[in-house]
């Protein structure tokens, strides 16, 4: 991924809502391993339900907020992200929502799909050993995870 900046971030979103920016908290953009995601996600330490995602896309940074009900999956029961299909234990996976841009959002609109908790797929890409977890392996999750983040995003950018 290409580095984003703090203006990148803040000119990228597509689908927020008046005040979802108001606050908006940028991680730290200074320890990002770039070349080891698909995006930028986190949650916002302040509105626990809210999260945001940014990636490039035809060259320009487009962001997108997401929110979860709070509520988990049943415990002790295996779930998979639908961005990085990662399966994982169903409490650490949410079902996340974005409004959608434009009028459709502001009308209350939304899409929604099954995410990692943290929005830490690029990462866990990339966790287990090399001899578990081979480059190439590594490179088709990677593409993989790229394709569905900017499939989701065209959905939620979708005006009709």
């Amino acid at each position: 991924m290409k580095p984003l900046t703090e203006e990148d971030i803040l000119s990228s979103f597509v689908n927020a809502l008046p005040g979802d920016l108001d606050r908006l908290p940028i991680p730290g953009l200074h320890e990002m391993l770039w070349e080891e995601r698909e995006f930028l996600g986190w949650r916002d330490s302040q509105a626990h339900l809210r999260g945001y995602i940014v990636h490039w896309m035809d060259d320009r940074p487009v962001g997108l907020v997401v929110r979860t009900s709070g509520a988990s999956l049943r415990p002790g029961i295996a779930a998979m992200c639908s961005l990085c299909h990662s399966p994982q234990p169903a409490t650490q996976v949410r079902l996340f929502t974005a409004p959608k841009a434009g009028e459709a959002g502001l009308n209350g609109n939304t899409l929604g799909t099954y995410i990692c908790e943290d929005l830490a797929c690029s990462m866990l890409i990339r966790v287990a050993p090399p001899h578990l977890n081979p480059p190439e392996n590594i490179a088709r999750r990677a593409a993989g995870l790229a394709e569905r983040v900017q499939r989701f995003t065209a959905d939620v950018m979708k005006t009709a």
